[in-house]
């Protein structure tokens, strides 16, 4: 899969060097291409930013820059086109599956008042965000999807991993331990060191029952169908 990244602030990237995501790059897993707005515009002062016709608080990205870092990154529209918004269709791990049956994403950071909505009509695919609040751009959201999609791709993480988490089946996962068997008083729950993996297993069905019943229990209405 390659992913682009256009964003006016592309040393925000740089924690996607690193750890699982860097390993991922560096065996060829995904291409993550970031690309500097900027590079695009026509101003010789490199602005890609001005005051919203109409008045108002702050400054908008000009469709310029945008359209034109578009039709050069992806000029046959092959890539699945997508602005990082607060007013776009909710990120969560259902979508996951979705944006990786495209070969390749296109990813859309605005910035200060967001961007004029021409350019959002005639070059983008969809809108989304991951959450119902405002942050300063897009680049924190751009960065969420593009962790939460690799982390699915092929050889990135064991199947076994991906199969447990929280999410995976409505629910939340449940509490895992490590060494050592007893820390600062509390020990390991027995059945996990029973060697009885049928017993481990209703366990840890029953924890995440609980979890989940505890902190989301709107994921129990969505599974009970309520």
């Amino acid at each position: 899969m390659q992913i682009d990244i256009l964003t006016l602030f592309p040393d925000m990237f740089t924690p996607l060097n690193e750890s699982i995501i860097g390993r991922a790059v560096e065996a060829g897993k995904v291409e993550i291409r970031i690309h500097d707005i900027r590079d695009y515009t026509t101003d010789k002062h490199k602005k890609c930013d001005d005051y919203p016709f109409g008045g108002g608080a702050g400054m908008l990205m000009m469709p310029q820059p945008i359209a034109s870092a578009i039709e050069a990154i992806d000029p046959d529209h092959k890539a699945r086109r997508i602005y990082m918004s607060p007013k776009g269709r909710t990120f969560s791990q259902k979508l996951v599956p979705e944006l990786i049956s495209y070969p390749r994403l296109l990813l859309l950071c605005g910035h200060y008042e967001g961007v004029d909505q021409r350019v959002l009509d005639m070059f983008i695919d969809e809108e989304i965000s991951i959450g119902d609040y405002v942050l300063t751009g897009g680049e924190l959201p751009a960065m969420v999807v593009t962790d939460a999609v690799c982390r699915y791709l092929d050889g990135v993480i064991s199947s076994e991993s991906l199969a447990y988490e929280s999410f995976s089946d409505e629910g939340l996962e449940y509490p895992q331990y490590t060494r050592p068997r007893e820390f600062m008083g509390v020990s390991v729950p027995e059945v996990l060191v029973s060697g009885n993996h049928g017993e481990v297993d209703k366990w840890r069905k029953e924890q995440s029952r609980i979890i989940t019943e505890k902190l989301r229990p709107d994921l129990i209405k969505k599974e009970d169908g309520e």
